[in-house]
């Protein structure tokens, strides 16, 4: 997988189209990402008993990483991710600025 936790990202396919956001979280056996206030539902929720009320939640859903691109922190465009060996160490790159990620 191509992300990391932490990095920045552009949505670009679905109804959260344009938006970006920090990586929470990379889910990469399932293929799939969490982003920071993107991808957002409502759960209605039921009480549960008397004293608590019930009340409508907002969560934040993963979603598929085919829908992101990677934003460079040197250049701030959204680019592919490229990788790199050197002296034994693989290391991602920017594809448009070649600039170390």
């Amino acid at each position: 997988m191509k992300f990391k936790k932490g990095d920045s990202v552009k949505v670009i396919i679905g109804k959260d189209k344009g938006k970006e956001g920090k990586l929470e979280k990379v889910f990469p056996k399932e293929g799939k990402v969490l982003i920071a206030n993107v991808n957002l539902y409502k759960r209605h929720l039921k009480a549960r008993s008397d004293t608590e009320p019930s009340e409508i939640i907002t969560l934040t859903k993963p979603m598929a990483q085919e829908n992101v691109v990677l934003v460079c922190p040197k250049c701030h465009k959204a680019t592919r991710i490229g990788f790199k060996i050197q002296k034994g160490v693989k290391s991602r790159i920017c594809r448009k600025c070649k600039s170390e990620i």
